[in-house]
């Protein structure tokens, strides 16, 4: 047991040092403090079959001032996404047929940022409740960043979704650090792709999307192929102004959040290995050892510091309660999830199968290239 505890250790070190690091975190965002966006800012969505949940997205951005265009790029829909979005008052881009190694939402994103009027560009998922006053605080970033990502408040249908997710949560968190400090290398930056804003001219001539034309986890993989090109790229917590209500059920959450979260195609083999064993050996491990009835102080110690956590997720979640309180006693299952996550990659998504290359690990994203895309 004694090799296996010491590496308890080192990786107990790595994650303490991580949570530190939320000494420095920025404010979070909150709406009013940078007063109206001085350019206009256009404000795209990404819709493939999203007809239950668009006008929750859509129609306060047709009511915030900021906003001078909302344009909702119908991802070859099978339902009555692009009509809905049409009579809420959105300009409606009828996709074109995806592309031979494009993913969908880059190819989405793609067609969408070059038919936006606006300077400024706020990408939204359809599954997003953005509130007024987001769109004038991301804009007002932008004098100082070059690309700018929010994190939002969860919202959670039950307990049981709400404590699986979290667990999930926490995981990214022991790995990454908290939303907010400056990540300590382009290979280990975090970005939200529910909501992204830049500058159009620079995201066209950076030809941003085509980049990650091919990757599964397609933000991560835009934000550190920007941030390696000198892109100031800043995260925030905007839980004020930004929820999301991502899945239906906790089974949902298991399938469709765990399928990305190991972030298989945007890390290398190694790095994967070695934040597997963080997750493992520093929220896993304890629990299992308690279970047996033989933890030792440092598995206690984990398991406070674990608890103590819930604190700090509070604030990610619409409506905490008690899935959130006994998320940590899933944390055994969710270090299994991003394991088969790591191992096992999906390659299906919104109905579309893609090809080995989306799930390659460590894929790097590639300079733009000539392409359908042009």
């Amino acid at each position: 047991m004694r090799p296996l505890t010491v590496a308890q250790a080192v990786a107990a070190a790595a994650v303490a040092t991580r949570l530190a690091r939320g000494r420095d975190r920025p404010a979070p965002l909150q709406p009013g403090s940078s007063g109206p966006a001085a350019e206009p800012v256009s404000v795209v969505i990404p819709a493939r079959d999203e007809e239950p949940r668009i006008e929750g997205c859509v129609a306060p951005l047709l009511a915030d001032p900021v906003v001078r265009e909302v344009i909702v790029v119908d991802d070859e829909s099978r339902d009555g996404t692009a009509e809905l979005a049409g009579r809420l008052g959105a300009t409606v881009v009828a996709g074109a047929p995806l592309p031979d190694g494009w993913v969908g939402k880059q190819w989405a994103l793609h067609q969408g940022v070059r038919a936006a009027a606006g300077p400024l560009v706020v990408l939204l998922d359809a599954d997003t409740r953005p509130k007024t006053g987001l769109c004038a605080e991301l804009a007002a970033l932008l004098d100082a960043y070059d690309l700018v990502s929010a994190g939002p408040r969860f919202v959670c249908g039950g307990p049981a979704e709400q404590a699986l997710h979290a667990s999930l949560l926490a995981t990214l968190v022991y790995r990454f650090g908290p939303i907010g400090p400056s990540a300590t290398s382009p290979d280990r930056l975090l970005v939200n792709g529910q909501c992204l804003a830049f500058r159009k001219a620079r995201m066209v001539e950076a030809d941003g999307f085509a980049r990650v034309r091919g990757h599964l986890t397609d933000d991560v993989a835009l934000g550190r192929s920007l941030a390696r090109d000198g892109w100031r790229v800043a995260f925030r917590d905007a839980g004020a102004l930004l929820e999301v209500d991502m899945h239906e059920s906790v089974a949902d959450v298991w399938r469709q959040w765990g399928r990305s979260i190991s972030l298989r195609d945007v890390t290398s083999a190694a790095r994967q290995a070695g934040d597997l064993g963080v997750v493992w050996l520093t929220t896993a491990l304890p629990l299992l050892r308690l279970a047996a009835g033989c933890p030792g102080p440092l598995d206690l110690a984990l398991l406070a510091q674990r608890f103590l956590l819930l604190a700090a997720l509070r604030e990610s979640y619409a409506r905490p309660g008690v899935g959130l309180v006994v998320s940590p006693l899933l944390d055994v299952a969710a270090a299994v999830r991003l394991t088969w996550s790591a191992l096992l990659p999906a390659r299906t998504w919104r109905g579309r199968r893609y090809g080995c290359a989306a799930v390659r690990p460590g894929g790097r994203p590639g300079r733009p290239v000539r392409s359908a895309a042009r």
